[in-house]
């Protein structure tokens, strides 16, 4: 596996050396003037170690010289540097301040690289398949616990073996749970099942399954279906799990660049606009440009909603015709992903954004964004206004009120 590649700007002048204070503040010792400071010698700026010490890893002091050192009890071996040095982030005078360390090149497992999840719940809906699989395959080799929810429960258990034949993972670790989102009773007998774990928080929530150029189709709540899978089952499951996240809880929306040509406006939304009755006048790409406008209105709104609880919330793009299951409705579009294949990342390149959004501790108190190749992007006009994404969540609140009975006072207050 490749590993990202230092800035040349972060490199040591010759005499120097970097230091970790116990609170995780990063100092710099110049050992031609034994001297110290601060401040980076070449960029000027702070840094700070964040987070537990990798798997395997113990701080010590040495009996012998009193110094701290470093102990791997992994591979047997001991030393005086941090290893959280390789991953330390520079402090910001704006919260939204920081530089782009990854991009469309990088794999979600390299931007894992040193971290120790244990101790971490995710929720990753089509964890079985495509990108998603990728994201939990990523989390569980770091020791995340992650909770598979999934339409196709022999796909999924299939998923977590393939996983086990790199590393052994133990079931409580991926508890696997049926989620059919064309289904909103089966959304809510998830959220119970879930519940019975009695977890404490998630870490993690995120909204990755979806379906791309499905012929028109309802559901059996009576909701078009892509409508439904892409955007509103996912609304109503965070809204379920809404006070289990808390500070430092991450949501993240999976989003595309379709957004961009969405037909959605403040004049025209309506639950018939969302969710055509008939075919009429349907058109696939357009249905699924649509719901990927709700995506990214959905988590605006939802940003808005937790940033007073410390929850971030972010909406990403993968990439462009990456190829995975997502095509299997068509032929046609079938054939143009594979024909596309070498020229577009692959899934662990795609499941990179979700990961950075849901793990860099850059983004600690950043929320309310839209993410690419690893780096917040505008997205488009229509998804930064905020009459229409509240407009959004309204109408969704109704239309899962019309089929469950919810109470608009509980779960979805704004």
């Amino acid at each position: 596996m490749n590993l990202p590649d230092t800035d040349s700007e972060d490199e040591l002048p010759p005499g120097w050396e970097e230091r970790v204070t116990v609170d995780g503040s990063v100092f710099y010792a110049n050992h031609l003037q034994k001297a110290t400071q601060w401040t980076h010698p070449r960029t000027g700026k702070k840094k700070r170690v964040c987070g537990d010490l990798p798997f395997g890893w113990e701080r010590c002091v040495d009996k012998n010289t009193g110094k701290v050192i470093y102990v791997d009890h992994e591979n047997k071996r001991t030393t005086y540097t941090d290893p959280r040095l390789a991953f330390a982030v520079e402090e910001k005078e704006n919260v939204n301040d920081y530089r782009q360390r990854f991009d469309a090149h990088t794999s979600a497992l390299q931007i894992l690289h040193g971290k120790d999840l244990n101790g971490k719940i995710a929720i990753v809906t089509g964890a079985n398949t495509g990108i998603g699989f990728e994201t939990a395959r990523s989390l569980l080799k770091h020791g995340c616990t992650v909770i598979f929810a999934c339409r196709n429960l022999k796909s999924a258990e299939a998923a977590i073996e393939k996983i086990r034949e790199e590393k052994p993972i133990p079931d409580e670790k991926c508890p696997v749970f049926y989620l059919d989102l064309a289904n909103l009773k089966t959304v809510k007998d998830f959220h119970d099942q879930v519940r019975q774990l009695k977890i404490p928080k998630i870490d993690m929530l995120i909204l990755n399954a979806g379906v791309f150029a499905l012929p028109f189709s309802k559901t059996i709540d009576g909701y078009e279906t892509t409508f439904q899978v892409n955007h509103l089952s996912h609304f109503y499951l965070t809204c379920l799990f809404d006070d289990l996240l808390s500070t430092g809880s991450r949501v993240v929306v999976l989003s595309s660049e379709s957004h961009r040509f969405s037909t959605i406006t403040l004049d025209n939304i309506s639950e018939l606009k969302l969710s055509p009755e008939t075919a009429s006048n349907f058109w696939s790409t357009m249905a699924y440009n649509n719901s990927k406008l709700c995506n990214v209105l959905f988590a605006r709104q939802l940003a808005k909603k937790l940033q007073n609880r410390g929850v971030s919330v972010f909406s990403v793009h993968p990439g462009n015709m990456v190829y995975s299951d997502i095509a299997r409705y068509w032929w046609f579009y079938r054939l143009l992903f594979y024909i596309a294949r070498p020229f577009t990342k692959s899934l662990q390149q795609a499941a990179a954004t979700t990961i950075f959004c849901a793990v860099a501790p850059e983004l600690n108190g950043v929320t309310g964004c839209y993410f690419n190749n690893c780096y917040q992007c505008e997205e488009s006009k229509s998804a930064q206004k905020d009459d229409l994404a509240l407009a959004l969540w309204e109408i969704s609140t109704q239309m899962v009120e019309k089929v469950m009975g919810e109470q608009r006072g509980s779960i979805f207050k704004i």
